[in-house]
């Protein structure tokens, strides 16, 4: 791929190309771990640099998305562990999950509306939703990467995927 050479070489028209052509499918990995599209373009942005930083380690080139969408994780996971603290999110074990019967009923929302759902969740929801659901990473290693039990890690997606079955039905 002549365009990482010329990255590497600091050619800022190579750079932006690339830029360019991953924009898309950084900020949609970005967009899973984020509240907001003012935090996955920071984060995004913030990726792309350490990207850039770091391009002439990547040894295959058919490597790069795979690692690319890792820094772009790795980043959201790193301003979740920022930001929990700040943020007092609030517990509610008791989210009823009642029985919708026919499940595919659900086909028929748009991606759009399943992303807005995911991304309405709260952070510590939506975070270990996104890393079980979308990359499929076991509780034992998001447990590991955010700091939290195992347990915590199977009750969040529990009322993930609680809050989200209320969410999209009222779609429907």
């Amino acid at each position: 791929m002549e365009v990482v050479a010329d990255c590497l070489k600091g050619n800022e028209k190579a750079m932006k190309m690339f830029y360019e052509h991953f924009y898309g499918f950084a900020l949609s990995t970005c967009m899973s771990y984020c509240e907001n599209r003012d935090d996955a373009l920071e984060i995004m942005n913030d990726g792309f640099l350490k990207v850039f930083r770091n391009l002439n380690k990547i040894d295959n080139i058919e490597s790069i998305k795979p690692w690319l969408r890792r820094i772009m994780i790795n980043g959201a996971i790193d301003h979740y562990r920022k930001n929990i603290h700040k943020q007092s999110a609030e517990l509610n074990e008791n989210i009823a999950e009642p029985n919708y019967g026919d499940e595919s009923v659900y086909a028929k929302l748009s991606s759009e509306d399943i992303m807005q759902a995911i991304q309405s969740l709260p952070t510590n929801y939506r975070v270990v939703f996104s890393l079980y659901a979308i990359e499929g990473y076991s509780h034992k290693e998001i447990a590991q990467m955010l700091n939290i039990a195992e347990s915590t890690s199977r009750a969040n997606l529990s009322l993930a995927n609680g809050l989200l079955r209320q969410k999209l039905t009222k779609r429907l």
